[in-house]
């Protein structure tokens, strides 16, 4: 088994997601191929030499940091070789996210005159759901008389609860009726009888905002409704580490870039009951 197959096989039966797994074995790919020796005489200043190349490529802090990761994994639970590298490297820059002010959500919603279309944004908004995460949901991950329900397998391959906002129950309750929905169903199911695709979401999401007149129309996707559900509960003054679980972030400091605006999951209010009194 070649090194890139030995190292997907790994990640796959760590349930790495398709993605991560393509990253990692792409940057494998592209180390082995600069160093053009075997991957049992490759040294720790093979690497060093690698990643100071990067640097002088003007490779973005972002991209030598997930190569670094996916080098020290590989070698470290593939090889069981230590391959700590002290080298500096520029920084990821950090970049304030645009979002919508709760005025601009409301227009968003507005414009939109499909129902199910309209429940399922607003569930997203809501929820802070991740597009993925929002075309995965099942009937069964729903508790509704308790306003939460559940992520399964959702990045990082964890799950997490998340907060249903009160005011959209009964559209919910309405929808598996209609609809004729069990527990095994995914909620959204398109005319074809199928769930959801991402670019049918992002199609959702772009032709509102272009309708709703919202300035810079052009910027606003899917993850945009995220970022403005952890910036509105900021600024309902719910503090860092509530958002962190809503997001379902490892670490508060991958939530502090949701503070530019203002300074127990289930007891979270969803911004989405509060935007008619904004």
């Amino acid at each position: 088994m070649n090194p890139s197959e030995a190292f997907a096989k790994e990640l796959h039966r760590r349930r790495y997601s398709e993605r991560t797994i393509s990253t990692y074995v792409g940057c494998l790919e592209r180390f082995l191929n600069y160093a053009g020796k075997d991957v049992n005489k490759i040294t720790k200043k093979d690497v060093r030499l690698y990643l100071e190349k990067m640097s002088e490529d003007k490779k973005a802090g972002n991209t030598m940091n997930v190569t670094l990761m996916a080098l020290k994994f590989y070698f470290e639970q593939i090889l069981s070789r230590k391959m700590w590298v002290d080298i500096k490297y520029s920084k990821i820059p950090i970049k304030i996210q645009r979002y919508l002010t709760k005025e601009e959500i409301i227009k968003l919603i507005d414009s939109i005159k499909n129902l199910k279309h309209q429940l399922m944004i607003c569930l997203m908004y809501s929820a802070g759901l991740r597009v993925s995460e929002l075309i995965n949901l099942k009937v069964k991950d729903l508790v509704l008389e308790n306003c939460y329900g559940f992520v399964r397998k959702g990045k990082g391959n964890k799950d997490r609860v998340f907060v249903i906002a009160g005011n959209l129950v009964n559209g919910i309750k309405h929808l598996l009726k209609d609809e004729n929905l069990n527990d095994e169903n995914f909620l959204f199911i398109s005319n074809r009888n199928k769930k959801y695709s991402v670019r049918s979401i992002q199609k959702i999401i772009k032709n509102s905002a272009k309708n709703s007149g919202i300035e810079d129309w052009k910027e606003i996707h899917p993850h945009t409704l995220r970022h403005s559900f952890a910036t509105h509960l900021i600024e309902n003054n719910y503090a860092l580490t509530d958002v962190q679980a809503s997001l379902g972030h490892k670490s508060p400091e991958t939530s502090l870039i949701y503070a530019h605006s203002s300074g127990k999951m289930i007891g979270i209010k969803s911004p989405l009951e509060t935007l008619k009194a904004a």
